[in-house]
């Protein structure tokens, strides 16, 4: 008896996610001015039909594309057992992570998303990179209060992103992650002793 293997059909939250890694594989192959909903329908073998009955155009399909990849990739919070530790060992994974997507990201805007969805390029800039503007209280810097290394509520909120603020200012402007020098400055000579000021008022 012969059988014929016939493809399985995706549904609901498989199909959804196999649409939109197949929109970043080819953000990152071909870039935001070539990708069309053809393209993507065709890398993730299927219809254009089924990317318009969820997204109804490209620019949609592209910001959904981003968020899901930022989901689908989170950056590991390592438990070092120290604040300074835990710092500089999360900005370290941080700039690896990140480095390429803000270089994508970045692209993709001034390739024409921000035009193309009626926004200036600061807006199509905050659009893409809205995930990235993570919460300030972290799990390190719960931790760091659990230990009593630090008092979360004498520490303004501005102080507590420096070190993040600074990390992605790195990455926007240079869009390869800083050197571990960097990041140790960014952790010894700036955010440690500006924290250690805050806490002694």
């Amino acid at each position: 008896m012969v059988t014929t293997d016939t493809p399985r059909r995706r549904r609901g939250a498989e199909l959804e996610s196999a649409l939109l890694a197949a929109t970043w594989a080819e953000l990152v192959e071909t870039g935001y001015a070539r990708l069309t909903m053809g393209s993507v329908a065709e890398r993730a073998r299927t219809s254009e039909a089924v990317l318009y009955r969820r997204w109804a155009n490209k620019d949609e399909l592209v910001l959904a594309a981003f968020e899901h990849h930022r989901r689908a990739n989170p950056v590991p919070d390592p438990d070092t057992g120290s604040l300074r530790g835990d710092l500089i060992a999360h900005l370290t994974a941080l700039s690896h992570a990140m480095a390429g997507y803000f270089a994508i990201a970045m692209a993709t805007v001034f390739s024409g998303l921000a035009t193309g969805a009626g926004l200036t390029l600061a807006e199509g800039r905050d659009k893409v990179m809205a995930a990235q503007q993570l919460p300030q209280v972290r799990p390190l810097y719960q931790r760091a209060h659990d230990r009593g290394e630090l008092d979360l509520a004498g520490v303004p909120p501005a102080v507590l992103a420096l070190p993040f603020d600074l990390l992605r200012h790195d990455l926007l402007m240079n869009t390869e992650p800083p050197s571990a020098d960097r990041i140790h400055s960014i952790v010894d000579e700036l955010f440690l002793p500006l924290l250690r000021s805050r806490q002694e008022h």
